[in-house]
Order: C-alpha cells, then structure tokens, then sequence
C-alpha cells in the first residue's frame, strides 16, 4: 500500500520542479532584458516552490538590485539594497560552494556604498573585499570576483586621510591596497572576459588615479568604443567621460 503513495509523492515533486523551472526561464527572459519586476513575476512563485535554491535566490537579488536605479530617494534605495543582500545571504547558506552566492553579496555591498557614510563605506568595503575572495577562490575563471577586488585596491589606494583614519578603525590594522594591485586585477578580468567595457573603464581610472595619462585614456576610450550589453553600462561610461575630462 505504501508504494503508490511514495510514487505519487514522487510524481508530484517531480511536476512541481518542471513548474519551477519553468517559471525560471520566462524570469530569465525578462532578466535579460533588465525588466526586473516582470522577472520578480516569475522568480518569486518559483521560489516558494523551492526556497533554498541558491542559484535562483541570485537571480532574485540581482532583481532587487536592478530596482534601486528607478527609486528616487537614498532610504528607498537602501532598502531596496537590503531587500537584495537578505536574498544573497540566504544563497550563501543555502550552497556556501557557490561563487555565485559570494559574489552576490560583495555586488550588493557595492551597489550600496555610494548612499552610505565615510564609516559605511568602508565597512562596506570591508565586506566587499572578503565575499570578492571568497568568490574568487571558488571560481577563478569568474572576471567579476577579480574586477571587484581590483575595485576594492583602486578605492582604498585612492582615499584621503580622513576617510583612512577611519578605514583604520573598521580594519584594525589597514590592509595594505595599491594601485598597482588593482591594475593587476583589473587586467586578469580583461583577460578573463575582454568585451565587458567596465574592466577596460575602471583600469583607465586607476591609471589615472596614478598619474598616467596616455595609459588612461587608452583603457577608458576602449571601453567607450564598446557597446553597451550590461544594465550599468551607461553610468560606467559617464565615469570613464568624467575621468577623461578630468586629466
């Protein structure tokens, strides 16, 4: 008598998982569009079909964080951003193997430092710096967890003396960063995925922020020269033009 019920029970899983999966795809679409509360549509029915999904639980805050750009105000923004982060960490303690997971919480972080505090940002930071190496060493093939890192060195090399005072308070002991470091990262992501323009802008930056000029603008125009297929594609290029008016 046992039998039938457990190929029942088997027979349902097994619908309900198609049914997911489903719902993930049509998300997908809309994903790739940068359509994120037509994804959110799809995503989040399949997440209460399977909630420890980590590689869906990254698609979900990856949504979240699309969605910060269309609000107006900084405390919309950042809860939005927590909405995110929430999502993150749930994919990390659902599968800690995956780089993905890690990665997306260094991105959230990241996403929110600009509407936070000098001590925010750097705690922030901070957190940036350990989900990036933890990405990295899960996958060393991903250019995004090497990029992150390479922005982690262009950041804290490029800090005023009070804004290190601080960073001094949050680290303890400040981890040594350099320009130097950050241009090596940024050039293992380009090497990595050489036709995503932000590696090429954000190693024209560093450039600059060290002073060579030739260098910077060569990086900065050949990212500016490519084509944008990246939701923050357009803001990275508005960094690379200021920079470049700026040398």
């Amino acid at each position: 008598m046992k039998r039938p019920l457990i190929l029942s029970l088997a027979v349902l899983m097994l619908a309900v998982h198609g049914q997911a999966n489903d719902l993930i795809r049509q998300g997908d679409l809309y994903d790739q569009e940068f359509k994120p509360d037509e994804a959110l549509k799809y995503y989040l029915p399949a997440e209460k079909q399977n909630p420890n999904d980590a590689a869906l639980l990254v698609k979900i805050a990856r949504q979240h964080v699309f969605r910060m750009d269309g609000l107006k105000t900084n405390a919309e923004k950042l809860a939005e951003a927590q909405t995110a982060l929430a999502y993150a960490e749930r994919a990390v303690l659902a599968d800690p193997r995956s780089s993905d997971a890690h990665l997306s919480i260094a991105i959230v972080h990241g996403k929110m430092t600009p509407l936070l505090g000098n001590r925010g940002k750097i705690e922030a930071s901070k957190k940036i710096k350990e989900s990036a190496e933890k990405a990295a060493k899960l996958n060393p093939k991903d250019d995004y967890a090497w990029h992150l890192l390479g922005r982690w060195h262009q950041a804290l090399a490029g800090m005023g003396s009070l804004t290190r005072g601080i960073a001094q308070l949050v680290y303890g002991e400040l981890p040594a960063a350099t320009n130097e470091e950050a241009v090596t990262y940024f050039k293992k992501a380009i090497a990595l995925k050489p036709d995503r323009l932000l590696h090429h802008i954000e190693l024209g930056r560093t450039y600059a922020q060290m002073g060579k000029t030739e260098e910077a603008k060569a990086a900065i125009n050949k990212g500016l020269a490519m084509p944008n297929r990246e939701k923050d594609d357009p803001e990275t290029k508005r960094r690379g033009r200021a920079t470049l008016a700026g040398l």
